[in-house]
């Protein structure tokens, strides 16, 4: 929002001869010598999901230097480094709590999304997280041969993929895949680079989906009526 001050100076021709003598208009010619842009203060509310404390087991290690954090568990050890947005700080509780350092709009977006993040760290060294995927077709399914995933999708050729360090696949009845992990974003990455390769269909489902994935059908061309 711009503040304008104008000057003080200003002039009022009553005897012009456009307007005539009975107008009695005033006419200013007051230049604009000053702008004041005034700042509206952003309010930003707090997160409901960002202020909940998180809750660290006895059987978890945590390292705290300034914007870094480690988390180290009984299945392994995972680190981040935080934006000066927000910052992580444990209380006498033992409990971890992220907050904003700064009022701004880009705090307020973060402070939710890593507070998220931490939880997802500090349950994944100790309980760890899963994902489940489902093939849906006739000849397709998949194996294991050492730590290659190999998948049989109908293409002229089987699809090998390489398992990523720090996960675990399971093959369950060469339809059903189980990804397991520490790390809840390698886990996602992985289920999802599995899905991109035959995302379902939505005529008669075949691809590969989410365990807990609900496909939307569609009605198929109807044939000519007689």
């Amino acid at each position: 929002m711009a503040l304008v001050i104008p000057s003080i100076h200003s002039s009022c021709n009553l005897n012009s001869a456009f307007l005539g003598d009975r107008s009695r208009i005033c006419i200013s010619d007051t230049p604009f010598s000053r702008v004041q842009f005034l700042r509206k203060p952003v309010e930003c509310k707090e997160s409901r999901i960002g202020k909940r404390p998180i809750e660290v087991p006895p059987n978890v290690t945590i390292a705290l230097d300034g914007q870094d954090l480690k988390v180290k568990g009984p299945l392994g050890e995972l680190s981040r480094t935080y934006p000066r947005e927000v910052k992580v700080q444990r209380d006498e509780s033992g409990f971890l709590k992220v907050s904003k350092a700064v009022e701004t709009r880009r705090a307020n977006q973060m402070h939710g999304l890593f507070r998220t993040l931490t939880d997802n760290m500090v349950v994944g060294v100790s309980k760890g997280f899963e994902k489940r995927l489902q093939l849906v077709g006739v000849g397709y399914r998949a194996t294991l041969e050492g730590r290659d995933l190999v998948l049989n999708l109908g293409f002229s050729h089987p699809v090998r993929m390489a398992i990523p360090d720090g996960l675990q696949v399971k093959v369950e009845e060469n339809t059903r895949i189980a990804v397991i992990g520490y790390d809840k974003c390698a886990i996602g990455e992985f289920a999802a680079a599995v899905r991109k390769w035959r995302p379902p269909e939505p005529y008669k489902g075949k691809g590969i989906k989410y365990a807990d994935e609900i496909v939307r059908r569609k009605d198929g061309k109807a044939g000519k009526k007689k």
